[in-house]
């Protein structure tokens, strides 16, 4: 029996790579590329229930894939400038790379060009509309 010294990189891959392992996940990754947004502006956009949103964001968090701001009654989560964490920065350059062209992430982006035009007052009060 080897005795196998504990690998310092090996827990936060793993965070990351269950982080990328989830089209959702993958659909907030994007969606976050250049901005910041409010939960309610994820939920509206990805047609799933709020808990559902924050679950994914914890494990994103978790993974060191997106940031949290809060202000007043919102939280806004916006993709990390510069991790610190090679796994998760290598993730996030790896899905810019391999997704740039993905037909669905395009209509994503359409549909939250439409979502930014709404005041967080009103969309935060409105049901999804999934």
């Amino acid at each position: 029996m080897t005795n196998r010294r504990s690998n310092d990189a090996l827990k936060p891959f793993t965070f990351v790579a269950k982080a990328v392992a989830d089209e959702n996940r993958i659909r907030i990754l994007a969606a976050l590329r250049d901005r910041e947004l409010c939960v309610c502006q994820l939920v509206e956009l990805l047609g799933l229930a709020p808990s559902t949103v924050s679950k994914h964001l914890s494990i994103l968090r978790q993974a060191y894939l997106v940031d949290i701001r809060k202000d007043g009654r919102w939280c806004y989560y916006s993709r990390p400038r510069g991790t610190g964490l090679p796994a998760a920065e290598a993730a996030l350059g790896w899905i810019d790379e391999s997704l740039a062209a993905d037909s669905a992430l395009r209509d994503d982006a359409r549909k939250l060009a439409d979502i930014l035009k709404v005041p967080l007052e009103k969309l935060c009060r409105m049901p999804s509309k999934s």
